[in-house]
């Protein structure tokens, strides 16, 4: 396994561990538990040190459990699904579609997320959700595409899913919703285009 594999690997053990809190937290608050960072990690089967590594208030982590958990409504066609695995267009425009429905119905939510984020003065950490649907979308490219290329491209079209996207097109742009939803359609695939052009 090369050094770039190993790195992907360990992003990839990163956010599973990061998705078993936040399922842990959705668990306990079902339930109508107000749950501490160290109950969540137990409750998880994580050690509390590594808990805190990723969520250092109660806050933070509930606010990202709800967030997780609309997110859940994301479907995916996976190559051999029954769906048409090898159309990645058809794929990216579905993701981004349900993505930006999914921010639309959710904004009020997920611009206070973004407000959080951007003033410093949180310690909260971005679930990065976009990144795995749009690789489980590209999986058909990766054999055709060296393994720096194929990451260029999934950090590339994370531009266009989520509250970001929405604020440029809507508070900039002066876009309506079917409006911004168009653009960031048309502007993936313009990329994406432009890449498969590249590998034939």
């Amino acid at each position: 396994m090369s050094s770039q594999e190993k790195s992907f690997e360990r992003v990839n053990q990163k956010r599973r561990t990061r998705a078993e809190l936040l399922r842990a937290a959705r668990e306990l608050a079902e339930r109508g538990v107000q749950p501490s960072v160290g109950e969540v990690a137990d409750h998880a089967g994580i050690s509390r040190a590594t808990a805190y590594r990723y969520f250092s208030t109660p806050d933070d982590l509930v606010r990202e459990a709800v967030l997780d958990a609309v997110a859940t409504n994301i479907q995916i066609d996976m190559p051999g699904s029954g769906g048409s695995g090898e159309d990645v267009p058809g794929r990216l425009t579905t993701l981004l579609s349900q993505v930006f429905g999914m921010v639309r119905d959710n904004e009020t939510m997920f611009r206070a997320l973004l407000a959080s984020t951007v003033t410093g003065k949180g310690n909260v950490k971005r679930g990065g959700r976009r990144l795995l649907w749009l690789a489980e979308v590209l999986e058909p490219l990766r054999p055709k595409l060296p393994p720096a290329e194929f990451k260029r491209l999934v950090c590339a079209l994370s531009l266009m899913g989520g509250i970001e996207t929405v604020v440029v097109l809507k508070d900039i742009c002066g876009l309506d919703d079917g409006e911004a939803e168009e653009v960031t359609v048309w502007a993936a695939n313009a990329l994406l285009a432009g890449v498969l052009a590249r590998v034939g």
